[in-house]
This record gives C-alpha cells, sequence and structure tokens, in this order.
C-alpha cells in the first residue's frame, strides 16, 4: 500500500496531467468500472422513479466520457443531476442515483471510483431484508471485484482498503 499525506488525494487517483500517476487508459477503465457498478443496481432507482432518467444519463454519459464524446464539464453537469435525483427518492433508489453520480464523476475526478462502489452496495442492503443486508452486500462486493479489469485492479483494491472506513467498512467482506 502508498501512503500519502493526509488530506492529499492519493496520486495514483490523479491524471498525470495534473501532477499524479494516473494514465487516461486507467482513468478510463475506472470510470467504466464505475459505470458497470452503477448499472448494476440502477433498477432500484428506475423503479421507484421510472420517469426520471437522470441517473441512467449520468451512467450514458460516463461511459461517453470513456469514448471521448463528452468534455469533463458535461460529466460533471450529469453528475449533479444524478444527485438531485438522489434527493427525490429514498433508500435503495437514493443509494443507486448517488452510484450514478459518483461514476460519471470519475470523468472528473478518478478517486471518486469507489464512491460508486460503496452506493451500490449501500443500494444492495437498503433493498434486503433486514436479516439479509450483510450476506447482500458481501454479493454484490464480489460481483463487483469480478468486474475490476485487471490493470486497475490492485489500485481499485487499494484504494478500498485505505478508504474503507469513509465508505462505511463496506469494503471488509
Amino acid at each position: 500500500m502508498i501512503m500519502y499525506e493526509k488530506g492529499c488525494r492519493d496520486p495514483r487517483l490523479v491524471t498525470v496531467r495534473r501532477g499524479g500517476t494516473l494514465r487516461d487508459a486507467d482513468h478510463r477503465l475506472l470510470a467504466g468500472w464505475a459505470a458497470a457498478c452503477a448499472e448494476h443496481v440502477l433498477h432500484f432507482f428506475e423503479q421507484a422513479n421510472p420517469e426520471d432518467e437522470r441517473p441512467r444519463r449520468s451512467i450514458e454519459q460516463a461511459r461517453a466520457w470513456i469514448r471521448g464524446e463528452i468534455t469533463i464539464t458535461q460529466a460533471r453537469t450529469a453528475a449533479f443531476a444524478a444527485h438531485r435525483a438522489a434527493r427525490e427518492v429514498s433508500g435503495a433508489a437514493t443509494e443507486a442515483a448517488r452510484a450514478a453520480a459518483h461514476a460519471v464523476a470519475v470523468a472528473h475526478m478518478a478517486d471518486h471510483e469507489i464512491g460508486a462502489a460503496a452506493y451500490a452496495i449501500r443500494a444492495v442492503r437498503a433493498a434486503a431484508d433486514a436479516g439479509d443486508r450483510d450476506s447482500a452486500g458481501r454479493a454484490e462486493y464480489r460481483w463487483q471485484r469480478a468486474q475490476l479489469p485487471a490493470e486497475i485492479r490492485e489500485l481499485v483494491l487499494d484504494d478500498e482498503r485505505v478508504r474503507n472506513k469513509k465508505c462505511w467498512s463496506l469494503f471488509d467482506c
């Protein structure tokens, strides 16, 4: 594990252009993985509010950014829209919309990748019966790990270890 100064962002999750070590190809992989995590739980939001397309649109915008079709500013706008959608619902739907917002926000700041994963786990846990929440969260975590591209696997797993407490200890699985 690489340690970095308290209050500073992990340079492995900062692009080379901004003084970090993250390559563009890996930045795109992080965004793709985050979008997959968010899309996996999107149905919780869509069941609660089927007319609201903001979270789905955010995931689509994340993928458009990966393809170079939108700007970082457009991605941030989509993230704000998904966060607004999250405030209009509750429970698993809120968590799913937040996962979508973090997925597209990876374009702006790569370290939002962990937010997409954490909120997806929270969505699954919120949707589960009280006695099944832990096992549902663990199953979602295992699914997320299975989706990790090899090129970014250790980076993401290390980020989960470093920031686990800030993420409600969801990555203790």
